[in-house]
């Protein structure tokens, strides 16, 4: 990564304070930073504040006589090796999409021939917006990365999905952006660019009480890998994931995160038909509790004096796998992958799931206690098909 070069813009909102965060780290790998502070994000980070930590320039005129005599804003959109949008307002989105350069941050965006990543944040509101979705879908049409946005409690007050990615996750993706398997991604023809996929990940935890629950092992690393994988092919990742050791996959376009089976659920099916045609892609690698406690309890139950212990009423939990798989042709994604953990007969098991769910493939893990497979960090599956 020695030599390279980012061009951070910073948005005004805010998620500025974290951009402030990214040029030291980058810094520790080698790779140098530029900054533009658009004027509203002059409101949250001072340009010297941002000169201290980039050791450059910070640039937030767009007609600086001193640049201008050499066409600074050309050169400036065109000398990094990755313009890095953070916070993308939904200002900037907007400008971006329809192509708009009436500001030095525009006008670098309208003019650069290199490769833009951006991360979203805004009031969950505005990005629910018809407006803003319609930005986002142009944009990613363009060839633009997105990272986040996460859901969660926002400064306004309200909750939602619109919080802009943490650093780290940013610069991860930063990271990914400047390697060489992703440039030569980018050279190459991309055979997934255009599709979208859902993908469920992780285990589920129903509670029992209010410090008790029922789980698995599942660690999420399978699903956090497939939806890479999926990323890298240029595939929009949608991912539902409960509560996971390995959590939040590089280059994922949104990340929901969730605690049980009915959470779930709704995330999924929210994915699903939240959008004009539904995804041509959903995978479920969730590790999705079959049953939960029917009534959890509001407080902690104790122990009885007597020693005997609780009876707990269960109940099925929805079985998403089976419901996504039958849903009316108009809904359903193109291609529906299951997955199958079994420690006995693994293939009789695997072939009988799949034609009870009803999904087009199954992907059969032996999670025995002779595996390891578990909660662990390698795995070997066989995958079923119709033919």
């Amino acid at each position: 990564m020695r030599d390279r070069k980012i061009l951070l813009i910073v948005g005004g909102g805010v998620a500025a304070y974290k951009t402030l965060e990214l040029p030291r780290r980058l810094q520790e790998r080698g790779v140098a930073t530029s900054a533009v502070l658009t004027e509203a994000a002059q409101a949250f980070v001072t340009p010297l504040s941002m000169g201290a930590l980039t050791g450059a320039p910070v640039h937030t005129e767009l007609l600086s006589l001193t640049a201008e005599t050499e066409m600074g804003h050309i050169e400036l959109s065109r000398s990094a090796d990755l313009l890095v949008v953070a916070p993308a307002t939904a200002d900037l989105m907007a400008k971006m999409a329809h192509g708009l350069a009436n500001d030095l941050a525009s006008t670098l965006l309208l003019a650069t021939d290199k490769p833009v990543l951006i991360a979203p944040a805004m009031n969950v509101r505005m990005w629910e917006h018809p407006a803003t979705q319609r930005n986002l879908k142009t944009l990613r049409g363009d060839g633009i990365a997105v990272i986040g946005p996460e859901e969660g409690s926002m400064a306004c007050g309200e909750y939602g999905p619109g919080r802009m990615a943490e650093p780290s996750q940013l610069l991860e993706a930063i990271m990914a952006a400047l390697s060489d398997h992703a440039a030569a991604g980018r050279s190459a023809a991309r055979p997934l660019a255009g599709r979208r996929a859902v993908i469920t990940s992780g285990p589920t935890h129903e509670p029992i009480d209010p410090v008790r629950y029922i789980a698995n092992r599942s660690s999420g690393r399978q699903g956090v890998a497939i939806a890479e994988a999926l990323a890298d092919l240029g595939a929009e990742v949608l991912f539902v994931t409960g509560p996971a050791e390995a959590a939040r996959p590089r280059g994922a376009a949104r990340i929901l995160a969730v605690e049980t089976a009915r959470e779930m659920r709704e995330a999924t099916l929210g994915l699903i038909d939240g959008e004009t045609a539904p995804p041509d892609l959903a995978i479920f690698a969730a590790a999705v509790a079959d049953w939960r406690v029917a009534a959890a309890a509001g407080s902690k139950i104790k122990k009885q004096r007597s020693g005997a212990p609780p009876t707990l009423q269960m109940a099925e939990n929805p079985d998403i796998l089976k419901e996504v798989s039958q849903l009316p042709a108009a809904r359903r994604p193109r291609l529906v992958i299951g997955f199958a953990a079994e420690t006995d007969d693994l293939l009789e098991n695997a072939r009988a799931k799949r034609a009870r769910k009803g999904c087009d493939w199954l992907v059969a893990n032996d999670v025995s206690a002779a595996s390891g497979v578990m909660g662990g960090a390698m795995n070997e599956v066989v995958l079923l098909t119709e033919t």
